[in-house]
């Protein structure tokens, strides 16, 4: 399986809930939105907006609010258990539903596009 695979089991009830986790759980840790707005070199009004549609949220950037966070992948994406610490053990995990699957598929279609561009 691949890192497509992954991104398209993921559950849209799910997906639609990750920004309010982030928020959550940064909240925890005192962490202000400006310092993530800073790791993730966007605005602070930018970030505010990925807790609140996390639609805008794409794969580099789950995974480095999780390191900023420090926390696995996986409690991003409501996991009981924390054993999914990058995007390829979501794969391996086979978790995803075939819409979540296709949805990750073309988030990873857009980061290549742009990585071509730029």
């Amino acid at each position: 399986m691949n890192i497509l695979s992954i991104f398209t089991n993921i559950n849209i009830y799910t997906v639609n809930n990750i920004g309010s986790r982030i928020k959550k759980l940064r909240e925890e840790k005192g962490i202000t939105q400006e310092l993530m707005a800073y790791e993730l070199n966007i605005s602070q009004s930018n970030y505010g907006r990925l807790e609140k549609d996390d639609r805008r949220l794409n794969i580099p950037k789950i995974e480095k609010i999780a390191e900023v966070l420090d926390i696995s992948i996986s409690l991003l994406f409501g996991e009981k258990n924390d054993t999914i610490h990058n995007i390829n053990d979501l794969v391996q995990k086979d978790i995803m539903t075939q819409q979540e699957k296709e949805h990750i598929t073309s988030l990873k279609e857009e980061i290549i596009f742009f990585k071509r561009i730029s």
